[in-house]
């Protein structure tokens, strides 16, 4: 576990608009290397501007607002991850029995992880959500779909939602 405050420090070298208009402007679709030489935010493949499905009042807004609370909540989750995992150990395996509807970028970081889209598309994901009725894989969008092409996102859910 990474102790409190040493990612914080870090966070602390960069304001936050510059923090958001770098993990909003990732476009590469592969994880991120992170040397030791070198910060998290300036491992980043981004350059660091406002991506165009974003306003600068956006980022305002969200820089703002982690003025206010910082960044410390979000890391913690991350710092959990341990106790999460040993918390939600009875269930393990237990596949996930409601509708669903996966949707996802291509050019999302998660999504280009090695071994996860044979996990998607080869039938790992339908083991751990037999009622799982789609993947939708967006072209062209990155992890904040729901940002970058809001319309069809929201498209995507009503369609589902109206077989209901």
């Amino acid at each position: 576990m990474q102790e409190p405050g040493v990612a914080e420090a870090e966070f602390a070298l960069y304001d936050n608009s510059h923090k958001f208009k770098t993990v909003f402007g990732m476009r590469k679709p592969a994880p991120p290397i992170l040397p030791k030489d070198k910060t998290f935010f300036d491992s980043l493949d981004s350059d660091g501007t406002c991506p165009p499905w974003l306003s600068e009042e956006d980022i305002s807004y969200y820089a703002d607002k982690f003025e206010k609370t910082g960044f410390t909540g979000g890391l913690n989750y991350y710092r959990c991850m341990d106790l999460n995992w040993e918390l939600s150990a009875p269930w393990t395996g237990e596949p996930i029995k409601v509708a669903t509807k996966f949707i996802v970028g291509d050019l999302d970081v998660t999504y280009n992880v090695p071994g996860v889209k044979d996990y998607i598309h080869k039938g790992g994901l339908k083991a751990s959500v037999p009622n799982l009725e789609d993947v939708v894989v967006m072209e062209g969008v990155s992890h904040f779909c729901n940002q970058e092409k809001p319309n069809e996102v929201s498209d995507y859910i009503c369609e589902f939602f109206s077989k209901f």
